[in-house]
């Protein structure tokens, strides 16, 4: 059958915006995501939440796969060597590169060190300096087996894969964490604050690195929004927060997408079950408005649709309740800088009071998810489709070849197409007609390759005089 080309019209390109619902729910030190509860299984922590039911998988890597401590290699090793721990000290000394990783039984990234200079996010400078170039860096073990070469006899094994903390290893997970920029436990009086160093040469005091690193990295963006809002500043006449109590609350790009839809942010604070107070972004530009509770109308922070931060300074008391919201602080009454105590922040029951599972915190708000969609139409005009490579097109029992040889190769050309027509009578057959059964439709490239099927979920007949036109959707 020959190939039909798509005319201009027929190819159309677009982008849908889907707007789905995300929601948390955080009570004593646990984070909830979408109202999943927590799960049991053996394997459930690979599948959707490897620490908690507040965890999204990020590439669904490992799952089922248990990890298994061995000390196995993959890859060549040296003569009569089979264990990791052997040829890694093989190897070291005869200063030759580690050709090898630990099997685990899992799955892992894994660098080879070259002139590129590439290497983990997370591995440090000093780190990625004790590999040799040739050296696989791998993510089968702790701290993908980091190793000091320069000991004169034996070698420094730092990380290994003796069941230390794996960094580099899949599954990954994601979830909302919380920063409380300040406090007793802390020492500054703000976020802003900065560490006092000394001089060594003349023993002069100066500001050094800052308390809070994800404050400063955020105090360009703050100022950039600035222009839908005073709040947004970092300083104004509403107050400097560098001076003030701030409590950041971070949602990964998982959750979110391109994006948070403006006007959908709603946190809610509930003590013993009754909601105690409610933040909402009902003026679409990130400020973070009380709806209810004892101060309604007051800005208690402020949103960053496009990063995914919520920033909180609003200090009012919700309720004359008292209890301890940070470890080693004072008893407090309920505020919106507390905002999420126990969202990855590792503050608990045991290191507040007992009073802290009394209180619970919610966060939902859209995302914006966007997919490109491809639409094309194929059409089946009358006079066209009308033939089948089926072999029930023809009538059964008939000679498909003619004549066949080393030379020639010649098919009947007096086969009989079956009549499909229904009759309505039994027995007898209707007056022959042309028809086909379309049930696939095969799409090609510029060069007549095959790259994709559409599959209708049932047959439709087309008879000669009829014109069809499909319509296929394909997301990229």
């Amino acid at each position: 059958m020959s190939l039909k080309k798509f005319g201009p019209n027929d190819v159309i390109v677009n982008t849908m915006r889907a707007h789905p619902s995300c929601e948390f729910l955080v009570y004593d030190g646990k984070v909830y995501y979408n109202n999943i509860p927590q799960m049991s299984g053996a394997n459930t922590d690979n599948i959707l939440c490897t620490t908690g039911s507040g965890y999204v998988s990020l590439y669904e890597k490992n799952i089922d796969r248990a990890f298994t401590n061995t000390d196995r290699i993959i890859g060549p090793s040296g003569p009569g060597l089979s264990s990791y721990t052997a040829s890694v000290e093989s190897a070291m000394a005869d200063s030759e590169p580690n050709k090898f990783v630990l099997d685990t039984g899992r799955i892992y990234p894994f660098l080879i060190k070259d002139s590129s200079m590439q290497t983990f996010k997370t591995m440090r400078d000093d780190i990625y300096s004790s590999f040799m170039v040739g050296d696989i860096i791998s993510g089968s073990t702790g701290s993908a087996y980091e190793i000091v070469y320069p000991l004169p006899n034996w070698p420094q094994f730092l990380g290994g894969g003796m069941g230390k903390p794996k960094r580099y290893q899949y599954p990954m997970s994601a979830s909302i964490t919380r920063e409380f920029m300040t406090g007793a436990f802390v020492g500054p009086t703000g976020a802003g604050e900065r560490k006092t160093c000394v001089d060594t040469s003349d023993s002069s005091t100066y500001q050094c690195d800052p308390y809070h690193r994800h404050f400063w990295a955020l105090k360009n963006r703050l100022n950039f929004y600035g222009i839908l809002s005073e709040h947004y500043r970092v300083s104004s006449s509403y107050g400097d927060k560098n001076l003030q109590k701030v409590n950041l609350i971070s949602i990964p790009e998982i959750f979110f997408g391109s994006g948070i839809k403006p006007g959908t942010v709603s946190l809610k604070w509930y003590y013993t079950g009754s909601l105690a107070g409610e933040l909402r972004d009902t003026k679409r530009n990130g400020e973070l408005i009380e709806v209810s509770g004892s101060n309604v109308s007051s800005i208690a922070g402020v949103v960053l649709y496009d990063e995914g931060f919520i920033l909180l300074t609003g200090s009012w008391a919700l309720n004359d309740e008292t209890l301890i919201m940070e470890p080693g602080a004072g008893i407090d009454k309920p505020k919106w800088i507390y905002f999420g105590a126990g969202a990855n922040d590792k503050i608990n029951q045991d290191n507040t009071s007992t009073k802290f599972n009394k209180i619970a915190f919610n966060l939902s708000f859209k995302g914006a998810s966007d997919t490109q969609v491809v639409t094309v139409f194929a059409h089946a005009k009358r006079g066209e489709a009308n033939y089948s490579n089926n072999p029930t097109y023809l009538q059964y029992g008939q000679t498909l070849l003619q004549a066949t040889s080393s030379h020639v190769y010649e098919e009947n050309p007096n086969r009989i197409i079956a009549n499909t027509v229904s009759s309505s009578y039994s027995g007898y057959s209707a007056s022959f007609k042309r028809q086909v059964y379309i049930s696939r439709i095969g799409i090609y490239d510029d060069n007549k390759n095959l790259i994709g099927v559409a599959t209708l979920s049932n047959p439709i007949l087309k008879e000669e005089d009829q014109d069809y036109s499909f319509k296929i959707r394909l997301d990229i």
